[in-house]
């Protein structure tokens, strides 16, 4: 028995010798899993990014789309081939949309310290113009797919950055909304990106800008925003003018020079319980190239022009829980696009039905400003407002009703040399069977949309809109329309145009 206890305490005793000098060779144990936390400092969905105080969030949507009668999904059935309405034109142009925003936010001494990133990948259905050959072959117009659409190439599709700018102690620098906007941009109650009377950079505009917060829910800024593209709707060199470009929209040579001034502007927002005030100004420097080809030609002098804006939100009105009414208005001299907005555009080229003629047109044209060889520059005046009520019938229907409306006036010398002293004379006045002559014109437009969300953050929505163009020209003309619409020459009658689109969309929000 002694002896048998003896052994069993030396096999122990060797097993743990055993088991210490393998135990030295096993890895030191792993430090705890440091899991994702939840941030409830800046709302919902933001996370602390690991090993960091940073708190992230991810955003977006997928939406699924399609236009009837134009060939835009954001406008109406204007220019070429939509405008031309016949063989050329789409009945219908579909779009499918990802859209992904990384939102990031660190507190520090000074305030928050915030950066947005929203990109967008996009797939349109193209369209195809006349090239005017004779046997009548066509181009395809839209997202390049790799090789002829035709043949079942590879599709392309387009990447969008919309916004991506950094905000601290006060200040926004980068890829933003204007501060010119209002809050609601483009959208007082639509879907349709296109309405005119009003100010709208949807897809951001570059810029840098300080922000003052009183309290009380009132702040105002004063931004420099880049002006380039977004906010340039053409100086136009009138000696270039011909009866061909007006008919397509155009009123002379583009010569917009370099980038010279950024856009300045100011902004004044009180928000509240009943809802919000803002009122905005916008200066605007148009800076021309040259008269000629070459810098001894000359060149006219630079032109500020100026926009102003006031905008109401109203709130929890009596019709029901939710309900909202947005209106703006605007004014401008030489700044054409906080009118007539980027996506709405300031040239257009439409067809229709006539008595008398082969067709009717309407065309029309409003850039920042107009000159001569050897002249200074004039300035187009505009003005429009847009608004829309919404009215939310339950937790998962509503309905808006929207309109919107811009003027546009040109000034002395643009109505002298297209039209003549008189409206009888000019590059298209003197035409045989004009009666009237004159450049200005009009955007009218109004429009329904209804929503349902049967589901959180998925919504179907369908948007009816009637664009009128009430141009200025009568009478008829013998006219050669642009190749890629397919027109013939021959006799048209100058007449207000009309289009009427719908727009179907399914989104879902994440």
């Amino acid at each position: 028995m002694k002896l048998t206890k003896t052994l069993f305490l030396g096999s122990a005793a060797g097993l743990m010798a055993v088991s210490g000098a393998f135990a030295a060779d096993l890895p030191v144990k792993a430090k705890a899993v440091e899991y994702v936390k939840i941030c409830s400092l800046y709302g919902a969905g933001f996370y602390y990014i690991p090993g960091t105080d940073t708190c992230i969030k991810l955003g977006g949507y997928l939406r699924a789309e399609v236009a009837l009668n134009t060939n835009s999904n954001y406008g109406i059935s204007n220019g070429a081939p939509a405008g031309a309405h016949n063989r050329l034109s789409n009945y219908y142009n579909m779009r499918a949309r990802q859209d992904l925003n990384i939102d990031t936010r660190t507190a520090t001494e000074y305030g928050v310290v915030r950066t947005f990133f929203d990109a967008t990948f996009t797939w349109t259905t193209g369209g195809y113009t006349g090239t005017g050959s004779g046997t009548g072959a066509t181009a395809y117009s839209g997202a390049a797919p790799v090789g002829n659409p035709s043949d079942g190439g590879t599709s392309g599709g387009s990447l969008g950055v919309y916004y991506a700018f950094i905000q601290f102690a006060g200040f926004t620098m980068g890829k933003a909304v204007s501060q010119f906007d209002a809050p609601w941009t483009n959208y007082p109650g639509n879907n349709i990106d296109s309405l005119v009377g009003g100010s709208g950079t949807v897809t951001g505009v570059n810029q840098f800008t300080y922000t003052a917060d009183f309290g009380q829910g009132i702040t105002a800024s004063f931004s420099a925003e880049d002006a380039t593209a977004y906010y340039q709707a053409g100086n136009l060199n009138m000696t270039g003018a011909t009866v061909a470009g007006m008919v397509g929209g155009s009123y002379g040579s583009n010569t917009v020079g370099g980038s010279r001034s950024p856009n300045l502007v100011g902004m004044v927002r009180v928000d509240q319980a009943w809802g919000l005030f803002q009122a905005s100004v916008a200066a605007h420097d148009n800076h021309v190239a040259y008269y000629g080809a070459t810098e001894t030609t000359g060149h006219p002098d630079d032109k500020w022009g100026w926009a102003v804006q006031l905008a109401l939100s109203i709130k929890n009105i009596p019709t029901g829980a939710g309900d909202t009414i947005n209106i703006q208005g605007v004014y401008t001299d030489g700044a054409t696009r906080y009118n007539f907005q980027n996506l709405a555009g300031s040239s257009y080229q439409m067809y229709g039905s006539s008595g008398n003629a082969y067709q009717s047109v309407g065309f029309a044209n409003a850039p920042d400003t107009v000159f001569v060889t050897g002249g200074s520059q004039e300035t187009v005046k505009t003005w429009g407002f847009r608004g829309a009520y919404t009215h939310n019938w339950d937790p998962y229907w509503n309905t808006a009703l929207y309109g919107a409306y811009a003027q546009a006036q040109f000034g002395t010398l643009a109505k002298t040399t297209l039209c003549g002293a008189n409206g009888a004379g000019g590059v298209f006045g003197g035409l045989a069977g004009v009666t009237g002559c004159n450049p200005d014109f009009a955007i009218g437009q109004i429009g329904i949309i209804t929503r349902w969300t049967p589901v959180k953050n998925l919504t179907f929505s369908a948007d009816l809109n009637w664009t009128r163009l009430d141009q200025k020209y009568s009478g008829t003309a013998v006219l050669s329309p642009a190749a890629n619409t397919a027109k013939p020459t021959a006799v048209y009658e100058l007449k207000d145009q009309d289009s009427i689109t719908l727009l179907l969309r399914a989104q879902r929000n994440w």
